[in-house]
C-alpha cells in the first residue's frame, strides 16, 4: 500500500501519471506511488484536470475536495483528498487493486 498521510482536513499521497495513454485505469502501485493512466496529454494543465477527476470518481468524492498540492508540471504529483479519512482511502485503494487481474 502507498504511504497515505493523514491531515487536519484529510490525506495526501503521491501518484506517478501516465499521460496520453489509450484509457484511464488505476495500474497499481510504483514504488511509494498510485500509478494511473489517464488519456490526456499533459499540455495546458488537461492531464491535470483529468487526475483530478479521475481520482475524484475513483475515490467517491467530488472533484472540489481533490487538488494536486505539489508536481503540476511533473508525472510525480502530490495529491490532497480533503473529507476523505485515511482507512476509508485505503480500503477503497485496495479494494480496487484487488480487482485487477495480476500479471
Amino acid at each position: 500500500m502507498i504511504p497515505l498521510l493523514e491531515t487536519s482536513d484529510g490525506i495526501r499521497f503521491q501518484i506517478q501519471v501516465v499521460p496520453r495513454s489509450s484509457r484511464q485505469e488505476l495500474v497499481g502501485i510504483q514504488g511509494d506511488c498510485l500509478k494511473i493512466k489517464i488519456t490526456s496529454p499533459p499540455l495546458e494543465g488537461r492531464a491535470n484536470e483529468e487526475c483530478i477527476r479521475f481520482l475524484a470518481a475513483t475515490l467517491g468524492v467530488k472533484k472540489s475536495q481533490v487538488s494536486i498540492v505539489g508536481g503540476l508540471k511533473s508525472r510525480k504529483k502530490t495529491v490532497a483528498i480533503k473529507g476523505l479519512a485515511r482507512k476509508n482511502a485505503e480500503a477503497t485503494l485496495i479494494s480496487l487493486y484487488d480487482k485487477k487481474p495480476q500479471p
